[in-house]
């Protein structure tokens, strides 16, 4: 991880090294803690994030869903994202993450109403989660031998820490087995998600995706792909996916904040279509990373700039 100079923590800035947390924080012993990744990136007219809005309030319906009550509003919680990619000079785009967790207090799982959370928000650059080679070729997968999880056990669309230790297993058995990331399947043997992505499949020029109820994360960058994917007139279908289908699908791809769009090349070592990018899927990334660069019109107000008047991170910073 590429640091930074300062990370907003409770509504103050604070330097990098100094954003602690007591070991006895409840979100370090049960994973009480619901958390986003966002995207700033720059752009013809300044630094833009992506989807802010939406990112704030998934993480909002995360902690209803688990009952965290974050003790700052949207507006509070959007601004402190700028503030740090501003203070931090972020000029060349950034990886926001905002968190809110469960704090010091009570240690036991049924914590009271009135149990601090701590809000944070870092910010930092970071390049392709999948690699930037894989943009371009793809990138090998593997289905996991872990699975989602079963519906009604844990909630699959809060963005929760306590989630993402399925998700660890999956993609450090993929990486053991030396694939870049791991597939899982849901509890009935289908299609669910990658460890941190969706993930969409082409076959017979119809684009394919796991439903809702599939144990995903309905993630944002899913969500632009299938609008995006729409905007040119592709056929969207949402539907339960069996696991051979991965074997015969003519293109597939997975997204996320992080992941972006990346093609998948082969699946188990088994090539998918050509072994390579296909055309749909480039022409969904040139959609897609064409909303940076001003090929793409933004008709959904998806870009909000970091700064007003379409001023750099970087050279506000620098004032301060």
């Amino acid at each position: 991880m590429k640091k930074s100079e300062w990370i907003w923590h409770n509504g103050e800035l604070v330097p990098w090294e100094e954003a602690r947390v007591h070991v006895l924080t409840h979100a370090l012993h049960y994973g009480s803690s619901v958390f986003e990744g966002i995207r700033v990136y720059p752009t013809p007219g300044g630094s833009m994030v992506f989807r802010l809005q939406a990112h704030t309030q998934r993480m909002l319906d995360s902690a209803k869903i688990h009952r965290i009550r974050i003790p700052c509003s949207a507006d509070e919680i959007n601004a402190a994202c700028r503030d740090v990619v501003v203070r931090n000079g972020l000029n060349n785009g950034a990886y926001i993450r905002p968190i809110a967790f469960r704090g010091y207090g009570d240690i036991g799982l049924a914590p009271p109403a009135d149990h601090p959370v701590d809000v944070a928000v870092a910010a930092w650059e970071w390049g392709a989660y999948l690699g930037d080679e894989g943009l371009e070729k793809g990138v090998d997968v593997c289905v996991s031998s872990w699975q989602r999880v079963a519906p009604n056990t844990l909630p699959a669309l809060a963005k929760a820490g306590g989630n993402y230790l399925a998700s660890t297993l999956v993609s450090l058995e993929a990486k053991e087995r030396g694939f870049v990331e791991g597939i899982a399947l849901a509890t009935d043997g289908t299609v669910s998600e990658g460890a941190g992505e969706n993930i969409f499949l082409v076959r017979d020029g119809r684009l394919y995706t796991p439903p809702a109820c599939a144990s995903i994360l309905t993630g944002i960058t899913r969500d632009t792909v299938i609008t995006l994917a729409r905007a040119l007139g592709l056929e969207i279908v949402e539907q339960s996916i069996p696991r051979e289908m991965l074997y015969i699908a003519d293109e597939m791809f997975l997204t996320g904040t992080a992941a972006e769009v990346t093609p998948v090349r082969s699946v188990d070592r088994l090539p998918v279509g050509n072994g390579g990018r296909g055309p749909v899927t480039q022409q969904l990334q040139d959609s897609f990373f064409g909303l940076f660069d001003g090929r793409t019109e933004d008709r959904w107000g998806w870009l909000e700039p970091v700064l007003p008047g379409g001023q750099n991170a970087g050279e506000l910073a620098a004032t301060r």
